[in-house]
């Protein structure tokens, strides 16, 4: 299934020079927790996020230290910044039509974001916005499901129930365990990210043995 499936045919965007009371005053108004910053010719350039907008009162008072990290130098910056250009999130992660939802999912879940902007793929302009709850109902099997189309996958792959265990939480896959040798692990992480309504597998396995390290020739 494609994003263009899914989406919602509206993008709440707003330009550089919005001012911090317009941009609380659209998502209020639109019920969303982000807004795309686009430029003259409706190219995103940017994100805002509430919790971006949240950090004016949360940071306020702080002070910038000279061993801050890069992520807190951030944070000061856009709790002083009262336009959409001096808040917002810079590169901006966009997505067309084509993409496939599973795709775009799994970009939300690496970047911990809510919402995607849609753009056209031929003149890159903004044409609407993909959320988080519009991917959640092509993902909405049971977790139980899953679990047993993984423990289908397992013992398809030779692999000993008490080697691993699996969590299942939104569509993303935790795999844990110890499994007798390296090679197994590949194409089992494959396996399960293939099944339907999984977004992201989490590898947390390891092996007893590493039989994929290459053996130097006997001189």
């Amino acid at each position: 299934m494609k994003v263009g499936e899914v989406m919602g045919g509206t993008a709440i965007a707003v330009r550089p020079e919005a001012t911090f009371t317009e941009m609380v005053d659209a998502m209020r108004r639109f019920k969303v927790g982000a807004l795309t910053v686009i430029d003259a010719d409706d190219h995103p350039i940017g994100m805002v996020s509430d919790d971006d907008l949240l950090l004016r009162e949360t940071d306020s008072g702080a002070r910038a230290g000279v061993f801050d990290s890069h992520k807190r130098r951030q944070e000061h910056r856009k709790a002083a910044g009262g336009t959409a250009r001096q808040i917002m999130t810079t590169p901006v992660i966009t997505i067309t039509k084509d993409t496939a939802v599973r795709d775009a999912a799994r970009l939300m879940h690496r970047h911990r974001i809510k919402q995607l902007p849609v753009i056209d793929a031929v003149t890159g302009r903004i044409t609407g916005t993909v959320h988080q709850s519009d991917l959640l109902q092509v993902f909405a099997r049971p977790p139980e499901e899953i679990e047993r189309e993984v423990a289908e996958v397992r013992d398809r792959l030779a692999v000993a129930p008490e080697a691993m265990s699996v969590a299942v939480e939104a569509g993303v896959v935790t795999l844990r365990g110890r499994l007798p040798f390296r090679s197994q692990i590949a194409p089992l992480v494959a396996a399960v990210g293939e099944i339907e309504g999984v977004i992201e597998v989490e590898n947390a396995l390891t092996c007893r043995s590493d039989d994929l390290v290459p053996v130097p020739p006997f001189l």
